[in-house]
């Protein structure tokens, strides 16, 4: 069976062998390093030659390939934006931190426009490599946004710069939030959703980091406010998560018990999660242990599905069982048109 990094076959969008990238398989202790040519990934978006490339594909026979990823433009872009975010420090000092966000990229839908997505990339990647992948789905009537994310210095990384939603020290339960991040990709997210129609069903949805960022963004909606006390302004209708897990995991139940209002909104919104057994990257018990912190705290709607085998990829399948979720859950017409 084809693997997905991003895209349905590796052929079928137009990426075709050629030297200039060196891809190497993607564990928990490896980096991967790219040295590209300038060409094809995204007109130059490239986050640096080291990063992670979380949702590329790693199947065996693609470990280590050397190709050329060409993605042709054909959808609108928005110009990057950035936020502005405060944090305490010594004294009564106050730290500012500037998030510039990279280019959103567009997928219209096909048909009659029923709902949005925002769907965010993995570690070091951009929002054009998802496009064409969503272009191909057999959603007609959903407008997909795929934005990228700031390149900022990456504790996991060793401080080097790269496309990152927040920063991450390591991928662990017992590892710090940067809830100043957070905070910032989630109110990027809702503002790429706020002028959206008001007949339109909204939702967000990620793989590994991204999937990360989505679930926060959840868990905003749930509790009216990010983690600095601003209200969230999103009325979510769907959280997709892929190979992904929970941020601040922990202390989601406490939080969420102090407000009646929060119990009602996490009780109404569903989410589907979905996970590879054989994930190496983000283990798969980090996504069945956010499945259950996510039930615990509240979220009625909550289906976690397992994939047996699976690494820190997507498969046709998983796409599959995606696409079919959201129809359903969003009463959407024409899937599989």
């Amino acid at each position: 069976m084809p693997v997905w990094g991003f895209c349905r076959g590796l052929s079928s969008v137009g990426i075709r062998p050629k030297v200039g990238i060196t891809l190497m398989a993607i564990t928990r202790k490896n980096r991967v390093r790219r040295q590209g040519t300038g060409e094809g990934e995204g007109e130059g978006e490239s986050s640096g030659p080291l990063c992670l490339l979380s949702n590329l594909p790693t199947a065996p026979h693609l470990q280590s390939s050397q190709l050329e990823f060409h993605l042709p433009v054909c959808f609108s872009r928005a110009r990057g934006m950035s936020y502005q975010q405060h944090s305490s420090s010594s004294g009564s000092r106050m730290a500012r931190r500037t998030f510039e966000f990279g280019r959103t990229h567009v997928v219209r839908p096909r048909g009659k426009h029923q709902a949005t997505i925002v769907w965010l990339h993995g570690l070091g990647d951009n929002g054009s490599s998802l496009s064409q992948h969503l272009e191909s789905l057999a959603l007609p009537n959903i407008k997909w946004i795929c934005p990228t994310a700031p390149t900022r210095p990456v504790a996991l990384l060793g401080g080097f710069p790269c496309t990152a939603w927040f920063d991450v020290r390591e991928i662990s339960e017992d590892s710090p939030d940067d809830w100043e991040g957070l905070d910032a990709s989630a109110a990027h997210i809702a503002n790429l959703l706020s002028t959206e129609p008001a007949d339109v069903k909204v939702g967000v949805g990620g793989f590994s980091m991204g999937a990360a960022t989505a679930l926060y963004s959840a868990t905003c909606f749930a509790l009216g406010k990010y983690a600095n006390g601003s209200p969230y302004p999103i009325n979510l209708r769907a959280v997709i998560g892929l190979s992904g897990w929970l941020p601040g995991s922990r202390s989601l139940r406490n939080k969420m018990e102090v407000s009646s209002d929060a119990a009602r909104r996490a009780s109404s919104l569903p989410i589907f999660l979905c996970h590879g057994t054989s994930d190496d990257v983000v283990p798969f018990n980090f996504g069945e242990r956010s499945s259950r912190y996510l039930s615990s705290a509240g979220f009625r709607y909550v289906s976690f599905k397992s994939y047996d085998g699976l690494g820190h990829y997507t498969v046709p399948k998983e796409m599959d069982d995606v696409c079919q979720w959201l129809t359903a859950r969003l009463g959407l017409e024409g899937y599989g048109s």
